[in-house]
């Protein structure tokens, strides 16, 4: 009989043993150990701290390896270690490191938001041009992995022989293994891997004096690098023999967790801001560079874009309010005022780019409470927008949506923005990146990543849209296009397609 608590609703298959979720994130290093039906057997995590400088933010990729160890040993310590039969690890996008020969590190961690390289990126631009816009996502910022490490370089001109590039997650799975094995291609995404041609693209590299023999071999995400050495079972716990299984990046690693995997299925996740992460049969190609996609086990590919707007502007705008007091008495409003939830000062970045965009309010919100609301509402509205824009692009998103993050908590958040979008809602029971790695990991069992998915991820509930709600949003949700159109901001040519999209 099939489970209506897993996705799809499928027979489940049977995925014998425990499997590992490693997670490497900015604050913490996680690991979590799942059996084949989705239980959470134990988890432990130990902090990592960070230095910041500036535009600078780096690790001790060290303490990468020492974290996840203490919270392997504490996790796995009351488990059969017989039954332990893989590992997945997952590391935040774009975070670097030089190392020697044998693995030891000779730079800090480069971490995923450092902006050092501004004038780095600006060459790196230049030289990869034809590249970065076959690939789809046009051009790289100053955070991304490849300007970082030609920054280094300059500054590091003379490199011992046998020098490597690593991605967070390289070291880890380099300590796991005792000797270095492939990277993944999730991971080198911002390093400038050609996703399509799968390979480097030398002339690039070599244009940006990027030496040869430097950057990782790579392997697409699920693919089995390797197996944990004796070594490495003393300092973790971890069973010597246990399959490694090539990761990908946090986001990516959550959207697993999530179970937004079948083409056309995405997961939003609303934190500080809102991303979304969905699966597609073909690579997404934005002539804008505001999506961009990752390649996913098997043929898949997984595009995905991160707005600069999101339930941040609740914390900026109702700071030290009762939030909980503030969704009731709006909810018994029922205000049709939006605001648009602008949270960075740098402009928006995702369904459009905007640097000169900041936020405004439309309509009369005469009450704090009423104000909350139309921020929910902005929210939700924005979300619908980033769906108009995806399907504007040829991307599928017509399949399940399930929503996780710190916004998914609100109960009647999570029904407003399926009125919003009029598409049901599935909310995970658990989705983290150490979840989908654990997912990932029992693909080395010869399941596909659906399979183990359907069996793995649990779905609490689904929220279906009301029709009636979704018709009165619909005029506030056009009337939030046309604004951000008037603004300059919005695009006239997507503005159309989101105003067809909700002619019935």
């Amino acid at each position: 009989m099939s489970d209506p608590h897993r996705p799809g609703g499928t027979p489940a298959p049977t995925l014998d043993g425990i499997w590992l979720g490693l997670d490497l994130g900015t604050q913490s290093a996680r690991c979590v150990a799942v059996d084949g039906t989705g239980e959470v057997l134990a988890t432990a995590a130990r902090p990592l701290t960070s230095r910041r400088d500036g535009a600078r933010h780096e690790q001790d990729p060290e303490e990468w390896w020492h974290a996840l160890a203490a919270a392997c040993r504490e996790a796995l310590a009351d488990l059969d270690p017989r039954r332990i039969r893989g590992l997945a690890v997952d590391g935040t996008s774009g975070t670097i490191l030089l190392a020697d020969a044998h693995g030891t590190p000779l730079t800090p961690g480069l971490m995923y938001d450092d902006g050092r390289a501004a004038e780095q990126a600006t060459a790196v631009n230049a030289a990869g041009a034809a590249v970065w816009q076959e690939l789809g996502y046009r051009s790289m910022q100053p955070s991304w992995a490849l300007p970082k490490l030609v920054s280094v370089l300059r500054d590091l001109p003379r490199l011992p022989a046998g020098a490597r590039l690593l991605h967070q997650v390289d070291l880890v799975t380099w300590r796991l293994a005792g000797h270095q094995v492939a990277g993944d291609a999730s991971h080198a995404l911002k390093t400038g891997y050609h996703l399509v041609e799968e390979r480097w693209p030398d002339r690039v590299m070599a244009e940006l004096g990027v030496p040869e023999g430097l950057l990782p071999d790579v392997v697409r995400p699920g693919s089995v690098l390797g197996a944990v050495c004796a070594e490495a079972a003393v300092a973790t716990g971890i069973p010597a023999g246990t399959t490694i299984v090539a990761g990908m990046t946090d986001g990516c690693a959550a959207q697993i967790g999530a179970g937004a995997l079948a083409p056309g299925a995405w997961n939003a996740v609303l934190g500080t801001t809102l991303v979304l992460k969905g699966s597609s049969p073909h690579l997404v190609r934005d002539p804008a560079g505001v999506v961009y996609c990752h390649r996913g086990p098997g043929g898949s590919w997984l595009p995905g874009g991160a707005s600069s707007s999101g339930a941040g502007a609740l914390s900026r705008h109702f700071r030290g309010e009762d939030l909980d007091a503030l969704t009731a008495r709006a909810a018994a409003l029922d205000s049709d005022a939006v605001a648009y939830p602008l949270v960075s000062s740098g402009g928006e970045r995702f369904p459009f780019r905007a640097p000169a965009a900041e936020p405004f309010l439309l309509g009369d919100a005469p009450t704090r409470a009423a104000e909350f609301h139309a921020y929910l509402l902005g929210v939700a509205c924005l979300e619908r927008l980033c769906f108009d824009y995806l399907d504007h692009l040829g991307a599928p998103v017509d399949g399940p949506l399930t929503l996780t993050g710190g916004g998914a908590r609100n109960a009647y958040w999570c029904q407003l923005r399926a009125d919003v979008l009029g598409r049901p809602v599935r909310l995970p029971a658990q989705a983290e990146g150490a979840i989908g790695m654990a997912v990932l990991a029992a693909t080395s069992s010869g399941a596909g990543l659906l399979q183990a998915a359907d069996a793995m991820v649990r779905i609490d509930r689904e929220l279906t849209p009301r029709p009636e709600r979704t018709a009165r949003h619909t005029p506030v949700h056009l009337r939030f296009i046309d604004e951000l159109t008037r603004r300059g901001w919005l695009d006239q040519a997507v503005a159309d397609h989101a105003r067809r999209r909700a002619t019935p």
